[in-house]
């Protein structure tokens, strides 16, 4: 009995010590499941509801709009002339001659003559810090110029034909934020195997708007009445016969301006950043009908465009009849030292209408949104 009884007691000793082991290890999985697992689950679930929070009060920023470029040229103040009459202007572009004030010359002592026909306009040029004399109408034998049946001199200083089609429109300048497309009229008699064709309307486009300059339909010509139809977005506008003599909307990152260079019929059009071109509608006169034998209808004087563009911010990849002469690795495929050299290229640059950006080179897309599909009254 005395033997036994230490034996009992060391076997309840190591029951206890199993007991104890059997607690311990239960308390160290619930904590390790509760706490573990429940806290651990709560804590993630806590930070992704706040995370989610987070993503809702701040949303991605919108890119912002790419500035467009200004032509630092025509970007000066406007100042008080000075007493012999010479208009000036503060020059505000980047620069050397930025801040800088420049005077016209006593020659062309205003901006605006009121006789184009007789009188240079002065010119602040603020890239080039100069002011100087010109004539503010078309020059068709200077670059850029668009005239007569249609002739052109490119961007390169290459005189070329084009002659398109009676009725057709086609893309003249296209790059990736403007578009110039035209219309043309025209004629072909007996015999003939080409129409003879005139530019009779210009659609300046650019991001969702859309500039039209046409020259009316008239039966007799008469110099002194205007025969020149400027529309915006659809809209016919009335250029000012007096006083700035021009017509100008702001929009929200381009100013446009429709300026009068003689009492009727001759316009200078400037779209900031875009293009500056002087524009004249002119008649076919009976002289110059009889001596190229165009056989024009006795009831249509066939008004039409004599124009001359400057751009400038073309891109190297610019398209169009004229547009691809202003790329600088841009050769002209025209025969040289003949009377006319031609220009193809119809199927490439012609559009389904006046107002469409769609040729097979065209490269202008109007904002996601605008619609395609758009009608306007042809010309």
């Amino acid at each position: 009995m005395a033997r036994r009884k230490p034996s009992i007691l060391l076997a309840f000793f190591i029951l206890l010590l199993a007991m104890e082991a059997a607690i311990a290890q239960g308390q160290g999985n619930g904590n390790g499941n509760g706490n573990g697992n429940g806290s651990g689950n709560g804590k993630e679930k806590g930070n992704d509801n706040k995370d989610n929070g987070k993503d809702k009060e701040k949303k991605p920023k919108e890119p912002k709009k790419p500035k467009k470029p200004k032509d630092e040229s025509t970007n000066y103040k406007k100042m008080s002339p000075l007493p012999s009459g010479q208009e000036r202007g503060f020059c505000q572009g980047k620069g050397s001659c930025q801040y800088k004030t420049l005077v016209c010359p006593s020659e062309c002592a205003v901006r605006k003559p009121k006789k184009n026909k007789k009188s240079k306009g002065c010119f602040l040029d603020c890239s080039k810090c100069e002011a100087t004399c010109k004539y503010r109408r078309a020059n068709c034998d200077g670059y850029g110029s668009l005239c007569y049946d249609p002739r052109f001199v490119g961007g390169d200083g290459v005189m070329f034909y084009f002659h398109g089609a009676k009725g057709g429109n086609f893309a003249i300048v296209s790059d990736d934020n403007l578009q110039i497309n035209a219309h043309f009229i025209g004629t072909r008699p007996q015999g003939r195997t080409r129409d003879y064709t005139w530019v009779q309307a210009l659609a300046v486009m650019f991001d969702t708007h859309t500039l039209v300059i046409a020259a009316n339909r008239v039966s007799k010509w008469d110099d002194n009445v205007d025969s020149l139809i400027v529309k915006w977005d659809d809209e016919t506008v009335h250029i000012p016969t007096d006083g700035e003599v021009e017509w100008k909307v702001n929009g929200e990152e381009r100013e446009v301006v429709v300026e009068r260079t003689d009492d009727a019929n001759s316009v200078r059009v400037t779209v900031s950043g875009l293009l500056q071109t002087d524009i004249k509608v002119r008649p076919i006169g009976e002289k110059e009908n009889q001596v190229h034998n165009y056989q024009l209808p006795s009831d249509d004087a066939f008004a039409h465009l004599e124009t001359q563009f400057r751009f400038p911010n073309l891109t190297d990849l610019v398209e169009g009849v004229l547009g691809k002469t202003y790329r600088p690795d841009y050769v002209s495929p025209v025969k040289r030292g003949v009377a006319m050299p031609m220009m193809g290229g119809e199927d490439k640059y012609q559009t389904p209408s006046l107002f469409s950006t769609f040729c097979n080179v065209c490269r202008f897309n109007r904002p996601s949104g605008f619609p395609t599909n758009k009608e306007h009254a042809e010309y």
